[in-house]
């Protein structure tokens, strides 16, 4: 983060504080700046004061994490790779590809930073999961159950089937 910056002919700036990584000199001047591809940070390449190589910063808006509350009241923040590696197991070896993956974990995250402020509850993630997932792939929507409902035996999983294929024959 820059502490310091005063604007320099051509709208360059010079800052004091970005440490240079090749010579930990502290000033360099902003030569270019401009928004992300995706639009949610600013792209400043630097030229060092000191040694004039150039590098590449980003200034992303710091956000509160969503705290996860867990079934044992335990607090987490939320991790989208711990999320896209459930579905990932509850996929394995199934026809659904990891684009399609990660497309429903960004909008599962999106949605919950909309909706939620600062806590949501595990089960809240869960069955948003389960409802997507269903629309996926069944199998794995079925895995995925599984594990998150822990079933206690095989009359639960098979209540779970029964469900799953009377939704299917509608």
């Amino acid at each position: 983060m820059v502490a310091f910056s005063a604007p320099l002919f051509g709208g360059a700036e010079i800052g004091e504080g970005m440490k240079c990584p090749f010579c930990g000199h502290q000033e360099d001047k902003v030569v270019d700046s401009r928004a992300s591809s995706d639009g949610v940070a600013i792209r400043r390449r630097r030229e060092c004061l000191g040694c004039s190589k150039r590098f590449t910063t980003y200034e992303h808006l710091e956000e509160q994490p969503l705290m996860i509350i867990k079934k044992d009241g335990r607090r987490e923040p939320f991790d989208r790779h711990k999320l896209l590696a459930g579905l990932v197991k509850a996929c394995e070896k199934r026809p659904v590809s990891m684009d399609s993956l990660e497309h429903l974990v960004d909008q599962i995250e999106r949605e919950l930073s909309q909706q939620f402020e600062r806590e949501v509850s595990s089960s809240e993630i869960g069955e948003r999961v389960m409802k997507n997932l269903h629309a996926i792939d069944p199998v794995a929507y079925v895995r995925f159950a599984s594990v998150y409902r822990e079933f206690k035996d095989v009359a639960e999983f098979m209540k779970e089937l029964k469900d799953l294929l009377a939704q299917r024959a509608k």
